[in-house]
């Protein structure tokens, strides 16, 4: 099984393989995505990486709060999205 977390307050210059490298060295990172502004195309800021079940506290413990090219992380489990009606 897998989790996903959040992490928000990137730089506005990480990609996705960044992102996964980042993570990698803490546990499996099964896929890693940036958010991005549907007209500009440029990041919003945040992304998720979806993790093996067994890594996610490490990871949590590890990342969250940590510099990362000049932004203090913000890293948690991310919550299940509503559909919008």
């Amino acid at each position: 099984m897998s989790r996903t977390l959040y992490v928000g307050n990137l730089p506005w210059a990480t990609d996705p393989q960044d992102l996964a490298d980042l993570f990698s060295s803490h546990g499996q990172v099964i896929s890693s995505r940036i958010i991005k502004d549907k007209e500009t195309n440029r990041s919003r800021g945040f992304g998720f990486v979806e993790v093996a079940d067994e890594d996610v506290e490490n990871m949590l413990a590890a990342v969250d709060g940590k510099e990362f090219n000049g932004r203090i992380l913000t890293v948690n489990e991310a919550k299940v999205r509503e559909q919008q009606q």
